[in-house]
Order: C-alpha cells, then structure tokens, then sequence
C-alpha cells in the first residue's frame, strides 16, 4: 500500500524537469543525406541498412505534408536535431546508468515499476536506449527483448526479413523520416508457444530543446504466443517544439495473442506524429489500448490489418485536450482483409480549457472477407463552451453480409452529477476529476495497477485550474 500511496502523492509536475546530461554524440540542427550516413555510420549499420534509410529519405522529401488533421504548418524540419546520444554505454542493469541520467528515470518510477511487475524494462534517453533489462527465465525461454539497434547488431537476418514490411517507407511522410533517421525503440521476439505472463516496458524521454525522437519498435509474435507490451512518454516543457516521431510493427502469427499499451504524456510543445500497425494472422489477437494526454498535436491512429481467417482487433483509444492549441486528433483502423474476422473499436475523449480532440477511423472490409462483424464507438465529454470535438469515421464497406455498427455520442458533465457530489462535500475541481475519470473507467480497467493509478493522478493535474 506504501508504493501506491507514493504515486498518488506525485503531481504532475515530476514530468516536468530538465537534466544536464553529457552528450557522446549531438548533431548539429537539419536533415540531409549526410546527417542520414552519419547516423548510420555511427551506429556502425550494415550496407543493406544504410541504403534503406537513404531510400526513405528520397521518398520523405518528395512527399507532401499531409492537408488533413491536425496543423502541420508551424514544424521546420531544418530546427530538429536528428541524432543525440548520451555518454556512457548501454547499461543491463541500474547501477551502471549515468548519474544524471538515472535521476531522471528514478523520478518517473522506472525502477520502482521494474521490480513490482514488469518482466522486462527498457528506457529510452534522446535518441538511444541507456538501460535494458529482461528477466533470466525469459532469455531462458528464447524471448528476446532489446532495443532495436542491438537487435540490428545482434540479429540482423530476423531485423531485416521483418523490418519495414509492415510499414514500408513509402507508406507515409512521417514513417518516411522515421525510417531515414530511426534510432533506440524496442525489440521484442517471442518463441511459438511461449506466453510471457507479466507485461514488458519501455519508457521513452525527450530531454533536448528541438529534439526529434524517432524510435522504431518491432513486435514479431511466433505462432500460439502471448505478450503485453507498455510503452510510456514523457518530455519537459521547452518554449519551443520537439518532434516524436514513431513508427510501430507488430507481426501476431496464426493463434497468438498481442496487447500494445501506451500512456503518452508529453509535453505541450511536442508534436506527436506516429504510424502504429499490426498485422494479424490466423486466429491472432492485436489488442491496442491507447491514452493520449500529453502533446500539442497528437495524430495516431493504431491499426490492425486482419489477414487471416478469425483474426480479431480490439483497439481502446483515449485521448484528452485540456488547454488552448491543444489537439488529439486520435482514432483506429480496422482493415478486414479475410473471412470471419472480428473487430471493436472504442473511442472516449474529453475536452476542456479550449481544447480540441478529433475521433478518425477507418473499417474496411474487403469483397473477400465474408461473415465479417466489426463495432465502433465514440464517446465524447465537453467540459466547457471553448472547446470543441469532432468525429470522422470512415466505413469502407465491400460485402453486403458484413455486420458493422457505428455509435457515437457526445456530452457535458450534468449539473446535477456535479451538484450531487459537491453536496457530499466534494470540491468542484474534485468532483469534475472523479467524473472525468468516471467517464474514462474502460481505459483504467484494462491497465495494470501502478498504471491506472498513475492515469487517474494525470487525469486529475489536468483538471487544475479547469474551474473558474
């Protein structure tokens, strides 16, 4: 009970800290193709690698900046440092972490979290990956989990054979760059068979003015497997904006069975622009249980592509816009590809303080895919008259023997809930932050402990100063 009381006392401020970290390596400001080598060059990258990252980087700068979403005009790719890489060496265990860079992450919980639950931890640093740790008995089972430059390094014919076939360059100008200058993200193999019954994490930390973050992570899931993968975000607060750019693969074989949870809570001058895509085979499961607080402008639509027969999707997308210029712009797609196959998409977002969120999804079913049968939900909660929602759902619907449902629904606190509760002797602020939570309950229900307490307590330094 002690370690629970301690992340309830925590405030939301801890996030918000900057460290004076030795830097091994920090380009300079820009992108070219020599930034591209030089970062490969580097890292000491196989030829097949470094061809890859130029072939992204001629298809990023032929590519327009996408016209729909959120507002892209305000990002200036030559003010974004592309690469920097903290002294010290890769660490396995906590001891061995640079000082400064281990105060950091001792702030944010990332030990404390390791030893409670988490069967593996990872924690991102700028560009590269500082600390990694997986248990014995899993490395004993075959499970690997690295990041994805040591697994480039370690093994590189499962990197390449897998590496951007979920997401290609080409797919989009942001997956465009982050395949040019990838660097740290996570890499996860799990045996056929195995089912690994405690959740793996990464923590990823934006510490440098005009950073870009662009890790890549890839999740290959072998066939009647089972894996909970977390990831969490974090960055202090600049004057000026930061670029996270992600990309995300994840390959679920016949019969295994993948969760993918992100609790994102950058800071509000990050721009947060990621491409998130799974494919699932034979009666595979991809679940994708998503929370988006944090950013100045977030557009991530979590994808599952079901191209086996039986194949299911269930993807939970939260998203919260509490200030003036803030936009989540969050949504699913849910692409059915074979027969039989199954999906739910449940969308919650809350805006106050003149702030703005957008639900945009995708169902697809192709002309093959008989007996098809997909939900979609979207709930909204408006706390204030300045700030707005919107929903675009897309149904790209191709067999007439298709199930699909679309619900969408949006809502503002009733007074008499808030009269009820302060009657009870309840602060307003409080008593906005118990309903709000209220209303998010099917995202905290699908997290462990420490994380949905830990949501709960965001959710709540959120509603500061929301009345008034």
């Amino acid at each position: 009970m002690s370690s629970t009381k301690e992340i309830m006392q925590l405030d939301y401020s801890r996030f918000d800290f900057k460290d004076n970290v030795e830097y091994e390596y920090k380009l300079d400001k820009g992108l070219s193709r020599g930034v591209v080598e030089e970062i490969s060059r580097i890292k000491g990258e196989p030829e097949w690698m470094t061809r890859f990252r130029i072939r992204a980087y001629e298809h990023f700068l032929k590519r327009a900046m996408p016209n729909w979403g959120g507002d892209l005009s305000k990002i200036d790719f030559n003010n974004i440092i592309y690469y920097a890489k903290a002294a010290g060496k890769k660490s396995t265990t906590w001891e061995e972490v640079p000082q400064e860079i281990k105060k950091a992450y001792d702030r944010l919980g990332i030990t404390e979290a390791e030893q409670k639950f988490l069967a593996g931890v990872g924690a991102q640093y700028d560009s590269e990956v500082v600390y990694h740790n997986v248990q014995k008995a899993l490395e004993e089972k075959g499970v690997i989990f690295v990041d994805t430059d040591t697994a480039l390094a370690k093994y590189p014919d499962i990197v390449k054979k897998h590496l951007g076939t979920v997401i290609p360059p080409e797919d989009n100008k942001f997956a465009a760059l982050n395949s040019a200058v990838w660097s740290g993200g996570s890499f996860v193999y799990i045996p056929e068979g195995v089912e690994v019954q405690m959740p793996l994490q990464a923590y990823f930390r934006i510490n440098t003015q005009n950073m870009g973050q662009f890790e890549r992570t890839l999740i290959i899931a072998e066939p009647y497997s089972k894996v909970h993968y977390i990831e969490g975000c974090t960055a202090p607060i600049y004057s000026t904006e930061s670029l996270h750019s992600a990309v995300v693969e994840i390959i679920a074989k016949k019969g295994s069975k993948v969760r993918y949870t992100t609790l994102q809570n950058w800071s509000k001058d990050v721009y947060n622009l990621v491409t998130k895509r799974a494919y699932a085979y034979e009666d595979a499961t991809v679940e994708w249980v998503d929370a988006n607080i944090g950013s100045r402008l977030t557009m991530k639509y979590p994808s599952v592509y079901m191209v086996g027969p039986r194949a299911k999707a269930y993807i939970l997308s939260v998203a919260m816009a509490s200030s003036k210029g803030q936009h989540q712009d969050a949504g699913a797609k849910a692409v059915h590809l074979a027969p039989n196959t199954t999906s739910r998409i449940v969308s919650k977002s809350v805006s106050s303080g003149g702030g703005r969120t957008t639900y945009r999804g995708l169902v697809h079913v192709a002309k093959s895919a008989v007996g098809v049968k997909s939900t979609v939900r979207c709930d909204a909660l408006l706390l204030d008259e300045h700030s707005g929602t919107d929903t675009y759902p897309y149904m790209e619907i191709n067999r007439e023997d298709a199930t699909v449902t679309h619900e969408a629904t949006v809502g503002k606190i009733g007074e008499e809930k808030l009269f009820y509760l302060m009657s009870r002797g309840i602060p307003e602020e409080d008593a906005l932050s118990m309903i709000v939570n209220g209303f998010l309950e099917e995202f905290t229900k699908e997290i462990p402990l420490e994380y949905a307490v830990e949501f709960n307590r965001l959710i709540q330094a959120e509603m500061k100063g929301s009345v008034g």
